[in-house]
């Protein structure tokens, strides 16, 4: 082929469409790669960073099975899914270990609350939020113990009525500047203690355990 029918073959729309077609099959490609080679590294620090968050709400003490092995698929009231953590010990539930989310003042809040199998909280502690630096981010506990003065209550300790900040009449403070942040944190909690008295029954149920068939 000439130069100068190279040149007007390059010209022709055909052709810049087939090069920018090549260019991100090629790109695609290895964007794909990239992923299947991160996969499996990204999904065991998810596992790493999770088991972690679960030691900070479930004692230890309080179990002797792998917090992340066959954990309990539910709903909420709202039909929403939810993965629940059992802490099984002597073969009895112990503990239970689950995230709620609350609405904060600048979006979701990832809420993960560990409860006694009598309802009472053994600790609470924040995954995922966007609220205020400074103000907000208060309900870190590196950043302040406050979000500490949930373990020990129950839905008698305070009473269902009393569970708000003190500027709606409950009994848990909140913070200057950013009562709507720790309005939705105690609020998530709450409903997480309703949800476990509606339904603990099937929540506290020992899970079969399939031990293998000696032959």
């Amino acid at each position: 082929m000439s130069p100068s029918r190279t040149t007007a073959f390059r010209d022709r729309i055909s052709y810049q469409a087939l090069l920018l077609g090549g260019f991100s099959f090629i790109a695609t490609a290895l964007l794909v790669i990239g992923n299947i080679a991160t996969h499996d590294a990204i999904q065991e620090r998810r596992m790493e960073n999770l088991r972690a968050s679960l030691s900070q709400v479930i004692p230890d003490s309080l179990h002797d099975n792998d917090l992340l092995d066959s954990p309990l698929q539910y709903h909420d009231a709202t039909g929403r899914p939810m993965t629940i953590y059992r802490a099984v010990q002597e073969l009895q539930i112990r503990a239970l270990a689950w995230e709620t989310i609350g609405k904060g003042y600048a979006g979701d809040i990832r809420i993960l609350i560990g409860l006694a199998a009598d309802g009472s909280v053994l600790g609470v502690r924040v995954l995922n939020h966007t609220e205020t630096p400074g103000l907000g981010d208060k309900i870190e506990a590196t950043r302040s113990d406050w979000i500490l003065g949930f373990t020990g209550r129950s839905l008698r300790d305070p009473p269902l009525n009393k569970w708000g900040v003190r500027k709606d009449g409950g009994d848990f403070d909140g913070f200057s500047g950013a009562t709507i942040t720790a309005r939705a944190v105690v609020e998530s909690v709450r409903d997480g203690l309703v949800f476990f008295r509606e339904n603990c029954t099937a929540l506290l149920e020992v899970p079969v355990i399939h031990t293998p068939v000696m032959e």
